[in-house]
């Protein structure tokens, strides 16, 4: 049983946005693109990692709506690897009982891309582990402009917080309890603005393929020792 479970509160969901491939990368002399391979390492041990410690969500910051505004070679190699991650990785996270979801405007993803992404959320619908879900082509802005526009389409307005949140690309993914973010940086960077109302925040230096099972513990820990008000004295 891992350290972090025998004596201090789990979180039911952690966010994390993956931070510092890119830098990683430059330290090291390497092209960008092996840092964003690196980070895919990474990816797996801390989905794994959160199995092992009884984490029930895991939802990743995979490729934001403002990640198209770079450079046309670096998108179509994340594009690429993200479609080639799921279609390697499928086999393992069945065997895994881990569950893949996608939020996110997905139709903005690219052919065949899009159709190895679907399908390795089809091939994981029937898992009851680890639910793991990748924002993809997601803003937070986007999601709740979108969520408008939904209602407006129905045209009926949402009475109440609950049912807005029906509205959301996913609404049965439930508020992150814990986020972190690697690299440096103390910002949420338009990820789940929605759902952060009463996240707990982690922040660390450590690049996002250098944070292993050891730091993920740590944050955890951290979590654990925190007293949460959600707005209340």
């Amino acid at each position: 049983m891992p350290k972090t479970a025998d004596a201090l509160r789990i979180p039911g969901h952690i966010a994390v946005i993956l931070d510092g491939n890119g830098r990683w990368a430059k330290q090291r002399g390497l092209p960008r693109a092996l840092g964003h391979r690196e980070g895919a390492k990474t990816l797996r041990e801390i989905v794994t990692a959160c199995g092992d410690f009884g984490v029930g969500w895991l939802t990743v910051y995979s490729f934001s709506t403002e990640n198209w505004q770079r450079p046309r070679a670096e998108v179509d190699g994340l594009m690429k690897l993200m479609a080639d991650r799921a279609k390697a990785e499928t086999p393992d996270l069945v065997r895994s009982n881990v569950r893949v979801r996608i939020i996110g405007r997905l139709p903005d993803v690219p052919e065949p891309h899009r159709g190895k992404l679907q399908q390795m959320v089809d091939a994981t619908t029937a898992c009851t582990g680890l639910n793991f879900t990748l924002a993809i082509s997601y803003g937070g802005r986007a999601e709740i402009l979108d969520a408008c526009r939904a209602a407006v389409k129905a045209g009926r307005a949402p009475s109440d917080e609950q049912r807005f949140r029906r509205l959301l690309y996913d609404p049965g993914i439930p508020d992150p309890d814990l986020l972190i973010r690697t690299g440096g940086d103390q910002r949420i960077s338009n990820y789940l603005l929605w759902q952060l109302a009463y996240t707990e925040l982690y922040f660390t230096e450590t690049l996002w393929p250098d944070f292993h099972r050891d730091e993920l513990d740590e944050a955890i820990k951290d979590y654990g020792r925190r007293q949460r008000r959600f707005g209340r004295v």
